[in-house]
């Protein structure tokens, strides 16, 4: 595998080394047996005596000379001639520490075999050139940090790959420049950067000299470093990366479906008792019986811990099988392969169940244990004879045991619903407040003791504290035993005498399946009889089941009035959803002010609730409504601070939303950022698609992280996999980048059919060309018709053009008018230049200047095309503006085709 070997070292103002080894290595450049002046015959000999010393001298005073490309080779093969290239390239890279700055760029620039242009091999982005003297000058004076970044290939490659000439190096330079500076951290208009190429005879290589013009910006970390090698490595390698990311697909897909028929297998030998893995048959038994009582999404990122554990134990014995096991391994050499292109130590590897990248494999260890236990009936033991009892009293241990705490609390003590203090207090324990943390031990230990006082509320919520896993390992049945010892309360409580309170608490119940099988029919009734005696969270949790249609039939006016019953009454929920019916023009007329007035009072109404419970839920909720200005003033640094108190509780769309603020923001420190995306990728994990987008997009653009293509991709998998049509929409994008149209072509039909305008006009574009997908006219237009009439300006620019010039289809000239004046209101200047000029009585016919017009437009549809990702943006405001200054520069009027991109929802 081709590698590129990147150092960076730095002076400082002050910086400087001994006169001792500076005399000793300059008297050994001026005097050893160089490569120049080595009899060939002697190259081969093994290295001198004196060589030797040098060798280690340098390694002992240059440490990272242990990894070149000619240590290697004098490792391998210890000659006079590979320790003279040795010694020569240590003491060439580390010139910098043994002379002025000045003579250093004088070095590299006029040293033997580096490739001259005039009386010097400097070069830089500028075509004009270099004056040496006032190069070496500006170095020597400069008042900051000065980088000496050196790159270097072997022979074989830079041949290869036509990296063995200064013309092709300074072209790469002068592209990669940008990222030099921003992985500096310097402004690219204060970047300064000079270069030689040096073609030496097994390995050459590039000096670079590199500073910021005001002498203050500037700072290049591990990290950074990291950036600019594996950047390099990408594009000087691009062709053989390409062909290793391809076969790297194809080796995880084999491995997917791979793993998937493997799992058929092993069930199948279940069925027949042939089965040779008896952990694998216990594992999958247990999931596919628990996963029985599972509520919710079936997917490896929404199950509790205990059942991801199961799912994990048992990709790890999938992967002790050879089938497995042979293609991880190819898979992982094949992904070792490209990080051997700039990386020297290599990343431990990981087990299958840890590696992210096949989370695939495990929604299928899911979807096959679902359908194991659909088969519940040819599995299960019931025919079998009964098993011998135990000798002594212990159940036996196929049986569940009952919970301990279940069995003793069986209270003669009559079931009451009562706020007491004691319960007031293990509520205050569990979620803690501005003077005391959470204390969820000593919150269940209050709890239970309501328990034994008969207190139906202290059993719900040891039931929501099992479901959740607060301060213990999430427990689903025994959250529904809680549920329905509490349900069993509140129903006895009712029956003494009504009560609207324990009649509300029971809706919620069968609304919710709570301790009951979920029965929408039955809340409804007990929410109206709460509801009749004036209870406000009855009124708005029937006005729900009427928006919604669940239980009831569905009747907008009847849920309109009962949220204004339960908003008079001061219920801030109510008064949001009234907000919103106002708003959208449901259930009544659209009214602006009556939302404005309804999301106020809201607003003021979750303040008070949050500042009684310091509920994550309405602290986000609050921190949302500051953002986008709902409800209260539009306020990004105080709904930051929401956002912080929702996330330190744990609240996943708090997190969320604070890691896009970060990552947003100009402002943001290392540590914050380094923290959002360990959010985001947490959270994708979970199964989130909106994060599994927000990385895929965030791996696409890089800064923030190391960009990487391959993990954009897998990440928009897993988003696309859910539905995401932005998503579907990236992956269009990223396969059109990689050459493969077909497969563009089905993503973007994926998203165009989920009503995606900018997939509908991409899949438009392809068809229309023809260039990798068979052509077809019908179904171009089709598409750009659907984007169009969503108000996407580039496709109403695009049939505007077509109907124009009447090719593939007859000339309407007022279709392309009434195309062009949609796009040109939408600020289209080229539209609106068709517009002005349609009826140009003078100058050539009207085609010629369309073809003259859309020629110097380089293609029909690229100037036009919409921003490459739309969505989520992490984009910093500082790169948008040297974004904008270069458009400026290349000619385009500012904000010229700029699209604003789409709010991620």
């Amino acid at each position: 595998m081709p590698r590129l070997i990147f150092k960076c070292p730095y002076l400082k103002p002050e910086q400087h080394r001994s006169a001792a080894h500076r005399e000793n290595y300059v008297r050994y450049v001026a005097t050893r047996e160089g490569v120049d002046r080595l009899d060939p015959g002697k190259a081969v000999l093994p290295a001198t005596e004196r060589q030797k010393e040098m060798v280690s001298q340098l390694l002992r005073d240059f440490p990272l000379c242990r990894g070149l490309f000619e240590y290697e080779d004098y490792l391998a093969a210890p000659t006079r001639g590979n320790a003279s290239e040795f010694i020569t390239r240590a003491i060439e890279d580390n010139a910098d520490s043994l002379a002025k700055r000045e003579n250093y760029v004088d070095y590299i620039a006029k040293r033997p075999r580096a490739e001259r242009s005039g009386a010097h091999g400097l070069f830089t982005g500028a075509d004009d050139p270099l004056v040496l003297s006032q190069v070496a000058e500006a170095v020597a004076s400069h008042p900051g940090n000065v980088w000496l970044p050196i790159i270097s290939l072997r022979r074989e490659d830079a041949a290869r790959l036509g990296y063995d000439n200064a013309a092709n190096w300074k072209d790469l330079l002068t592209s990669y420049a940008p990222q030099f500076a921003e992985a500096m951290k310097i402004p690219l208009s204060q970047f300064r950067w000079y270069a030689a190429f040096h073609d030496e005879s097994h390995h050459p290589h590039i000096h670079m000299v590199c500073y910021s013009a005001d002498g203050k910006s500037g700072f290049l970390d591990r990290e950074g470093i990291a950036r600019i090698k594996s950047g390099l490595a990408g594009e000087i390698f691009r062709q053989d990366l390409t062909e290793i990311y391809q076969r790297q697909t194809q080796q995880r897909d084999a491995l997917t479906m791979g793993s998937q028929d493997v799992l058929r297998q092993l069930i199948d030998q279940m069925r027949s008792g042939t089965l040779a893995n008896p952990n694998i048959e216990r594992l999958m038994l247990e999931l596919a019986e628990r996963l029985k009582n599972t509520s919710g999404k079936k997917q490896y990122g929404y199950l509790k811990a205990s059942l991801k554990s199961i799912v994990d134990g048992i990709v790890d014995e999938l992967e002790k099988g050879p089938r497995v096991a042979a293609v991880y391994e190819l898979w992982y050499q094949s992904r070792e392969e490209v990080l051997r292109t700039y990386k020297d130590d290599l990343p431990e590897r990981l087990p299958l169940s840890r590696q992210k990248e096949f989370k695939r494999i495990k929604n299928i260890v899911i979807e096959e244990a679902v359908r194991l236990g659909q088969e519940a009936a040819v599995l299960s033991p019931k025919d079998e004879p009964e098993a011998q009892a135990p000798m002594d009293d212990a159940p036996a241990p196929e049986e569940p045991v009952p919970d301990r705490e279940l069995v003793e609390l069986q209270s003669e003590t009559p079931p009451v619903v009562a706020w007491s203090k004691r319960y007031k207090e293990a509520r205050r324990l569990l979620t803690g407040d501005s003077d005391t943390s959470p204390d969820f031990e000593k919150a269940r230990r209050l709890l239970l003791e309501e328990v034994q006082a008969g207190n139906a509320l202290a059993m719900f919520d040891l039931g929501r504290v099992s479901s959740a896993g607060i301060g213990q390992d999430p427990d689903e049945s025994q959250a529904q035993a809680w549920y329905a010892k509490a349900l069993a309360a509140f129903r006895s409580v009712e029956k003494g005498r009504s009560n609207c309170y324990a009649e509300y608490r029971i809706g919620r119940m069968y609304a919710a399946g709570l301790g009951v099988e979920q029965d929408c029919e039955a809340a409804a009734l007990w929410f109206e009889k709460s509801a009749s005696q004036n209870h406000a969270a009855a009124q708005y949790s029937l006005a729900k089941l009427y928006s919604e249609g669940r239980g009831v039939e569905r009747d907008y006016r009847m849920a309109l009035r009962l949220y204004e019953q339960a908003a008079v009454k001061g219920f801030p929920y109510a008064a949001w959803e009234l907000g919103k019916l106002y708003r959208d023009g449901v259930g009544a007329r659209p009214d602006d002010r009556q939302a404005a007035r309804y999301f106020t009072s809201a607003f003021r109404g979750f303040q008070v609730m949050e500042a009684r419970s310091h509920d994550d839920k309405l602290q986000y909720r609050l921190g949302w409504m500051l953002l986008h200005g709902v409800g209260a003033e539009r306020n990004e640094t105080a709904a930051r601070k929401w956002f912080e108190r929702s996330a330190a509780r744990g609240n996943e769309n708090a997190q969320y939303q604070l890691a896009k603020l970060i990552l947003g923001s100009d402002g943001s420190t290392p540590e914050e950022i380094s923290k959002a995306v360990n959010w985001l990728t947490e959270l994708a994990e979970a199964g989130s698609e909106h994060a599994q987008y927000a990385l895929g997009k965030l791996y696409h653009d890089g800064g923030a992280v190391e960009q990487n293509d391959v993990l954009a991709a897998v990440w928009f998998s897993h988003a696309a996999e859910q539905g995401h049509e932005y998503a579907m929409y990236a992956l269009g994008k990223l396969n059109l980048e990689a050459g493969n149209a077909s497969a563009a072509c089905r993503w973007f039909e994926k998203a165009a059919e989920l009503g995606n305008q900018y997939a509908q006009y991409q899949l438009g574009k392809l068809l229309l060309a023809g260039e990798g997908v068979p052509k077809d006219m019908e179904r171009a237009l089709r598409w750009l018709s659907v984007s169009a009439e969503q108000g996407n300006q580039f496709a109403q620019y695009a049939l505007g053009k077509l109907f124009l010039l009447g090719r593939d289809i007859p000339q309407d000239k007022d279709a392309a008018v009434r195309w062009f004046t949609q796009a040109a209101e939408q600020g289209n200047e080229y539209a609106q230049y068709f517009l002005d000029h349609m009826n140009d009585p003078q100058g050539p016919p009207l085609l010629t200047n369309a073809t003259r017009l859309l020629h110097h437009m380089s293609r029909i549809f690229r100037d036009e095309a919409p921003p490459a990702l739309p969505g989520i943006s992490f984009v910093d405001s500082k790169l948008r503006r040297r974004i904008r200054e270069k458009k400026i520069a290349m000619g385009h009027k500012p904000d010229d085709h700029e699209d604003q991109g789409i709010a991620m929802r």
